[in-house]
């Protein structure tokens, strides 16, 4: 059995890993103790080693970061590696976003989220890293109760709902964390 650290606090990120994972030799849990670590990075991957490097100094083990957000076109990547930062509360978040883009029409919305993950060893050195990503355009409002942070105006066309209105199940088969953990899996099977 394979256990590593997921470098976060966040539960909705744990059970969504843990979702995604079908391998029951892999298992994973959140970091213990002091766990603040300064994402001061220039981009997505920078943070996940940042992340994933700190719970490795707390846990001495293999830790697995990741850090995503949401990329909209019409803003020059906004939010971006800012996203869980944009505004104080998840409805505020929101609210921003689609303030940002009021005067945008439907076909100028395209927006992706993507996830970078970085897997540490017991010393904080970078092993293996993916990243994900999914397309999909920043609807007029908020949708479904489903999913977290602003998958409910993350509308994909190809499924004719927002990521908040899709069952959990097809979330994690497509999410930009499921595509960027699937070929992390499998390098851990094939190589831990």
């Amino acid at each position: 059995m394979i256990k590593i650290i997921l470098a976060t606090s966040n539960p909705h990120k744990l059970e969504e890993i843990n979702a995604i994972n079908k391998n029951p030799q892999i298992v994973f849990d959140v970091v213990k103790g002091d766990f603040a670590p300064v994402e001061n990075g220039k981009n997505f991957k920078e943070n996940a080693l940042i992340k994933a490097q700190e719970a490795s100094r707390i846990m001495k083990t293999y830790c697995l970061a990741d850090d995503s957000g949401l990329c909209v076109d019409a803003l020059d990547g906004r939010p971006g590696i800012f996203s869980a930062r944009y505004a104080d509360t998840q409805k505020e978040k929101i609210a921003k976003l689609l303030a940002e883009l009021n005067q945008v029409p439907k076909e100028k919305r395209h927006a992706h989220f993507t996830c970078a993950m970085v897997l540490t060893d017991g010393n904080g050195k970078p092993i293996h890293e993916e990243e994900g990503k999914v397309f999909g355009v920043i609807d007029y409002e908020a949708k479904g109760t489903n999913g977290f942070g602003y998958d409910p105006i993350f509308y994909l066309p190809e499924y004719n709902q927002t990521i908040a209105q899709l069952p959990e199940d097809v979330k994690n088969t497509i999410s930009h964390r499921a595509n960027a953990l699937k070929p992390m899996l499998k390098w851990i099977e094939e190589n831990l």
